[in-house]
């Protein structure tokens, strides 16, 4: 699968487990590049699917100036959005707690926004899920924050932790999205390169 990829080295500009293992699961070959202190920082005035398409260009820039003729960069940056909001990454464990108060009983949107890009090519696209969790109490909340250490995930939660399996009550969209790397689009995206 993905024969075209051969004539290049793919490389994930991530440092976060859950995007390499969901890129591992597309049986691609793949190092791993991370360079430290990129801004994410985006204009005021962006919303919903413009942020993380944004973070992740800005993203695939710092790269492209050491980039080989023959590697092709993956960068990604995924979002929570609700409100009108983006819910970033906590800074503390007060912060995770209100952030999941927010969200509970509640549907918010999860995008994230990737950008491919090869010495001559840029291609960046959104995916969105919509996500619904059923009321949490402050209990819940507490022992969720304190257990799984949420501050570098977006919106304070991981799916595919406990919160996942006790709090979500629907899912609309990829799942591996709300992970945080819309594998399925990826794919797709890939084989047209």
């Amino acid at each position: 699968m993905l024969e075209n990829l051969k004539k290049y080295r793919l490389v994930l500009a991530s440092n976060s487990p859950r995007r390499k293992e969901l890129l591992a699961g597309l049986d691609v070959d793949y190092e791993v590049r991370v360079l430290p202190g990129i801004d994410e920082s985006y204009p005021d005035g962006l919303s919903g699917e413009e942020i993380p398409q944004y973070i992740s260009r800005k993203k695939a820039e710092a790269y492209e100036a050491i980039m080989q003729p023959d590697e092709l960069i993956i960068t990604a940056d995924t979002i929570v959005w609700t409100d009108g909001k983006v819910l970033g990454k906590p800074k503390d464990e007060a912060e995770a707690k209100d952030m999941l108060r927010r969200l509970s009983g509640r549907t918010h949107q999860v995008i994230t926004g990737v950008t491919l890009v090869t010495v001559g090519k840029k291609k960046t696209f959104a995916t969105v899920s919509e996500v619904t969790f059923d009321e949490l109490s402050d209990e819940e909340i507490a022992y969720y924050v304190a257990h799984y250490r949420p501050m570098d995930k977006a919106g304070a939660y991981g799916i595919q932790e406990w919160i996942g399996y006790v709090g979500v009550s629907s899912l609309s969209g990829s799942y591996f999205n709300v992970m945080g790397l819309p594998v399925q689009r990826l794919y797709k995206e890939l084989k047209t390169l």
